[in-house]
């Protein structure tokens, strides 16, 4: 027993700063009914927290409940954390509130963020193993309730967007006790029939323990680990579960998950239209380079050469026109292939009527280019023949068999005048048959009107 006594003051620190130093009462969980509660203007929020058998007044100062998502009432039974403490202008203990839910939402919320950050730092969340989706999709699994809007919504926009692309629901419970396992069981069936290319998880809107079911981490984890690309969308736009961050994608409403696994059909026809267009530009241009190319052929200076040369040209003239008849064919296949694989896709995923229509429009396209590459090749063939005969008309052959001959004198030189000549000299006169050897006798420079030279050479 102590000698000198202690005033209430000395009495009251003591009390405090041994229950401030008791751990357990320094971060305190407790669950509680709220009465007497009240809001101070500054801000402060007053009440007590009681059960069957005691109560505890409670503080929880602004700068702690601006956060708040919710305002407490009387009567609402709410989850606490803080600690406990002395007020010692009154000499009592009180808690000191700096977080409070709602029952049974504060521990879901607990568990919630406990589950997130325990799968996320084995990086199930990892942005970098989130899959692609597939441009234009064959078939796409629903996991979702029977009825509801979130079936009829996925089906409407499906309809609208790219009625081609086959749904098929696994109907499963979407909120309750056996949420859970009715949603991993239909995972692992849309995984193991493997010919999915995508699923859609969800269900509509709710409370936190209505979504519930989508927290659970055996539902997060089979979704990370799907084969699949998974499209999360459960709730409402601002409602976020575990699900969403262990799917591939994450859409905000079933109506969105259904435009971002299936492509617009309008876009698509856009887009095989646009390629289309660019074959033909790209052939047209081919075919321009050509034509020109053969022009300068045309122009050479290779075309006045003897009659060898000529014949070389026409040779590599040859090449030429077989070499582009060989790359139009093959562009006009790989054009019709194209075609073709772009038909079987159309006929996969559009209406029986679109498809059959599709399917005249791509022959018709066919049709006309093959027309053109046809017309083409006559023109440019009927362009050819006729150069080539104008060229023959030319061949200095020819000329000499209509009676033309030419003179070379005894040094292999050409004679275009009498003055080129002289008396007694051995000349070479070529003819379209042959060659003639002759031998100047008389040279007279005078010409007779409309009739040979006079004067005449002697055959030997």
């Amino acid at each position: 027993m102590q000698d000198t006594p202690l005033t209430v003051s000395q009495l009251t620190k003591t009390i405090k700063s041994t229950i401030e130093t008791a751990p357990a009462l320094q971060q305190v969980l407790l669950i509680g009914e709220i009465s007497n509660f009240k809001h101070h203007s500054r801000g402060h929020m007053y009440f007590t927290l009681k059960d069957q058998g005691a109560k505890i007044s409670a503080v929880m100062f602004q700068g702690n409940n601006r956060q708040l998502a919710f305002m407490p009432e009387n009567g609402m039974s709410v989850v606490i954390q803080g600690k406990v403490s002395v007020y010692e202008p009154f000499g009592q203990y009180q808690l000191y509130v700096q977080d409070m839910q709602p029952d049974g939402i504060g521990q879901l919320y607990q568990a919630y963020e406990q589950l997130k950050t325990k799968l996320e730092a084995e990086g199930l969340f990892d942005q970098t193993l989130k899959k692609p989706l597939v441009e234009v999709p064959d078939e796409v699994a629903i996991i979702t309730s029977r009825t509801g809007a979130v079936i009829r919504d996925i089906c409407t926009t499906a309809a609208r967007r790219f009625p081609r692309t086959k749904l098929t629901l696994f109907p499963v419970a979407v909120q309750g006790d056996s949420a859970p396992a009715s949603i991993v069981q239909a995972l692992k069936r849309v995984n193991a029939m493997q010919r999915f290319d995508a699923v859609i998880v969800g269900r509509g809107g709710g409370s936190i323990e209505e979504l519930w079911g989508f927290n659970d981490e055996a539902v997060v984890r089979e979704i990370a680990a799907s084969h699949v690309p998974v499209i999360s969308a459960v709730g409402h736009e601002t409602d976020v579960t575990l699900a969403d961050f262990a799917a591939d994608v994450r859409a905000p409403t079933p109506t969105a998950a259904a435009e971002l696994a299936l492509p617009s059909a309008p876009q698509l026809a856009e887009r095989i239209e646009y390629v289309q267009g660019r074959l033909v530009q790209l052939i047209g241009h081919q075919v321009q380079r050509e034509r020109e190319r053969l022009e300068r052929l045309r122009m050479s200076q290779a075309f006045r050469y003897p009659r060898q040369l000529l014949a070389q040209k026409e040779q590599e003239l040859d090449h030429k026109l077989e070499r582009l008849t060989r790359e139009t064919a093959r562009t006009t296949a790989q054009a019709r292939e194209r075609n073709m694989q772009l038909e079987a896709r159309l006929k996969s995923r559009h209406p029986a009527q679109q498809v059959k229509q599709g399917e005249k429009d791509v022959t018709a396209l066919a049709e006309k280019l093959h027309k053109a590459m046809e017309r083409t090749y006559e023109t440019k063939t009927a362009a050819f023949e006729h150069r080539a005969t104008r060229l023959d008309l030319l061949n200095p052959v020819k000329i000499m068999r209509r009676g033309f001959s030419a003179v070379y004198n005894e040094n292999d030189a050409l004679v275009r005048s009498t003055q080129d000549l002289t008396q007694n000299e051995q000349l070479n006169i070529y003819v379209a048959d042959g060659r003639v050897q002759a031998t100047v006798n008389d040279v007279d420079g005078e010409t007779l009107a409309g009739g040979p030279e006079k004067g005449a050479t002697n055959d030997e």
